[in-house]
């Protein structure tokens, strides 16, 4: 079971190319929090990044950092260099253009790929949205992900047809490679996260078990079992990777399944029930509306009519 590609499907974490920065001589950049985890690649140069509390860091060619969604950092060509705020009709132009925001001076010696990532709004497990600290990887690391960054760049210096597919399969590619390498080469450092919980093979094994099958009637004692471990070591470890309990990230996943299948599918309730561990309706509609705050059929109803609402705006 590969908990981290079937909690990122169903968490429906999708990338895209947020702009493409090229700066020279001294320069700074502010950015604001956005509802995303930004992925900052440096293709060539040299980066400082700056979060509001800890010492700036060097981001060098090849390197990137992943930082929380709602996390205020700042970018720039020094460790002490002021940052001013984004030029949002800038930003806009080159957005749409495909050209690339221009900072400080010319010529150009550092390039940056800024890269966002959106998690489904009705998930609830923090796949990407709990990152304690910014996630850092240098590109003597992994010659794997140097590559994809470079097929990136070449796709960009060069648009054709089906350029954007492409470049949105290789962000997303860059996820699961970044999170590879990061995972292997810093098993010492602690996130606080549930990508830093993928360290722990406790917590993996158990999690592996509850994704592969979310509809079996799980207990710690059962899920401790299956992973040959004792009923407190399992809890032990889910309070120190996860900070929760075996029991309520068992709930929280079904929740999670049972969100995206009432608003993607026309299932009936009482399917989807049995498919995520409950033995009757009832039993589900009582836990989802204390984890939703409504029962399922209202929920369903009101995705629905949001839905609708958004694609008239959209026409």
């Amino acid at each position: 079971m590969d908990v981290l590609a079937k909690a990122l499907r169903v968490s429906g974490a999708r990338g895209a190319l947020g702009v493409v920065l090229k700066a020279g001589g001294t320069w700074g950049l502010r950015l604001d929090p956005c509802h995303g985890a930004a992925l900052h690649v440096v293709s060539r140069g040299t980066m400082w990044l700056h979060v509001p509390g800890e010492e700036p860091s060097k981001v060098q060619t090849g390197d990137a950092v992943l930082l929380s969604p709602g996390t205020s950092h700042g970018i720039a060509g020094g460790s002490g260099a002021t940052m001013g705020p984004c030029d949002q009709e800038a930003t806009i132009r080159a957005l749409t253009d495909g050209s690339a925001l221009q900072l400080g001076s010319s010529p150009a010696q550092t390039e940056v790929l800024v890269l966002r990532y959106e998690q489904d709004p009705e998930v609830s497990t923090p796949v990407l949205t709990s990152l304690a600290r910014p996630m850092h990887v240098t590109s003597r690391e992994n010659a794997q992900f140097r590559k994809t960054v470079e097929l990136l760049t070449a796709e960009l210096a060069q648009p054709q047809i089906g350029t954007t597919a492409a470049v949105n399969s290789i962000v997303d590619l860059l996820l699961v490679q970044f999170v590879r390498v990061w995972l292997a080469r810093h098993p010492e450092k602690r996130s606080g996260s549930w990508l830093g919980a993928m360290r722990d093979p406790v917590v993996r094994d158990a999690l592996a078990c509850v994704h592969a099958r979310p509809e079996h009637p799980w207990t710690t004692e059962s899920l401790a079992a299956a992973t040959a471990v004792s009923r407190t070591t399992l809890s032990r470890h889910f309070r120190s990777a996860l900070g929760q309990t075996p029991g309520a990230y068992v709930t929280q996943w079904r929740m999670d399944l049972a969100s995206v299948r009432l608003r993607d599918t026309d299932e009936p309730v009482e399917s989807i029930s049995g498919a995520v561990g409950y033995a009757s309706p009832h039993a589900f509609s009582r836990a989802f509306r204390r984890a939703r705050g409504l029962p399922p059929g209202e929920y369903r109803a009101r995705l629905r009519a949001s839905s609708r609402v958004r694609d008239h705006r959209q026409t």
